[in-house]
């Protein structure tokens, strides 16, 4: 048996420790799944993420590891594609035996998995990245059981976002483009609601299935509506292949970009002298120390900030289930799932990322103390139904660089959802 270096005095101390596991009852490596898309249509963006997921299991094995032995992040790439993820998630449970599952970006990869694997086989599955309100109604229907849990805000907050980034420029007549699946849908009727209470007006909506070489026809349905602005929610390739038939074409230059799209990959395939006017969305973190350990230790990694959606969510959600892990007294999956909220409890002492905040957070756990995990999102907690609150920001691009206009605070957030009515 790997023991991480652990001597058996060490060994030995772990299995005397309260509230932790000894080594000797744990097969090392921990094994963590984790199902992202490296290829595909959200492969621009995925492979950092992945990145990411991978540094929080650098940091938790630099900090000891998980009841003394180390974690290994046995990834599957979902191409973007529900029925591969569905594959990737039954590999990983049938095969590969892991207790939990973290990452999974898109929406219509999370249902199908949620529905047809995690919640029968009792794993949790921790997402970064999929927002769909329909998998907050299947918790609150019972149809989870509890073993769903996201570290991003659901799609009303970037609905939200996208009306404040259009009606901050004074658009009153917009037609969207949208993705045709239920992310894509949910996020419009969000936007829709939240734009109309704002006094604006969505003259069309334009699905669109992925994959296309060409998306010219709804391009030019969504144009003959002359629109002050296209409010773009799409995919990263697809994304960039609708904005740029949409330039050519004589579209106006007036865009709303989704979170999907912040990316120097999309810059780059539309070009920055097209994107002067463009605006986009992305969930945002408050200010503190948990974030600017995330943010130093990434781009102590990476020579470059964290900039980019999922990064900070996918650190919080591996690391958030390795630290449940620790928490529980055998690593199986009702366990993990019933100390989620444990290692996040507001009564509990603080520890942020990084190797040594996270020393910090397994030690307290052995020696059986409650801690609040502050992560590179900031603090959070999930509700009953595994969601969390957030904020939102809103970038542009400069130079040909990404960077951030405006924060939505998690405050005026709370506030204008009970403006909309959400």
């Amino acid at each position: 048996m790997k023991t991480f270096g652990l001597g058996l005095l060490a060994l030995a101390a772990l299995a005397a420790a309260p509230g932790s596991a000894s080594a000797q009852d744990v097969s090392c490596p921990v094994r963590l799944g984790s199902i992202i898309p490296l290829t595909g249509p959200q492969g621009p963006i995925g492979k950092p993420i992945a990145d990411t997921a991978q540094l929080a299991v650098e940091h938790i094995n630099e900090a000891g590891g998980i009841k003394g032995c180390p974690v290994e992040l046995i990834l599957r790439d979902d191409t973007g594609q529900p029925t591969v993820g569905l594959d990737a998630a039954r590999y990983l449970v049938d095969v590969q035996k892991v207790p939990a599952i973290v990452g999974v970006v898109g929406s219509g990869i999370a249902l199908p998995i949620v529905s047809s694997v995690t919640t029968a086989a009792k794993v949790p599955m921790v997402s970064c990245c999929a927002v769909t309100p329909t998998l907050t109604k299947m918790a609150e229907k019972g149809e989870t059981d509890g073993y769903f849990f996201r570290t991003i805000p659901t799609s009303r907050v970037m609905g939200v976002a996208h009306a404040v980034a259009a009606t901050d420029r004074g658009y009153k007549k917009v037609a969207v483009i949208y993705v045709n699946n239920d992310f894509g849908l949910t996020l419009t009727d969000d936007f829709k609601k939240a734009f109309e209470a704002m006094g604006g007006e969505v003259l069309g909506t334009f699905a669109y299935n992925e994959n296309q070489p060409s998306y010219r026809a709804e391009v030019q349905e969504a144009m003959a509506l002359e629109p002050d602005a296209l409010v773009l929610l799409a995919l990263s390739q697809d994304g960039a292949t609708i904005a740029r038939e949409w330039i050519s074409l004589g579209g106006t230059q007036n865009l709303v970009l989704h979170n999907t799209l912040r990316s120097q990959d999309f810059i780059d395939a539309i070009g920055p002298r097209y994107l002067a006017n463009a605006a986009g969305i992305d969930n945002a973190q408050v200010e503190g120390a948990s974030v600017d350990a995330f943010n130093a230790a990434y781009e102590a990694k990476f020579g470059k900030p964290p900039v980019g959606p999922g990064l900070h969510t996918v650190y919080d959600s591996v690391v958030v289930t390795a630290l449940a892990m620790e928490a529980a007294d055998t690593i199986d999956g009702t366990a993990i799932r019933d100390n989620l909220r444990v290692v996040t409890s507001a009564d509990g002492e603080v520890v942020v990322p990084g190797p040594e905040g996270l020393k910090k957070a397994l030690e307290l756990l052995k020696e059986g103390k409650t801690i609040r995990y502050t992560g590179a999102t900031g603090p959070f907690q999930f509700d009953k139904n595994g969601d969390v609150s957030g904020p939102a920001l809103i970038w542009e691009i400069k130079d040909g660089a990404l960077v951030t206009q405006k924060v939505i605070t998690l405050e005026e957030m709370d506030a204008l959802f009970k403006e909309i009515g959400f």
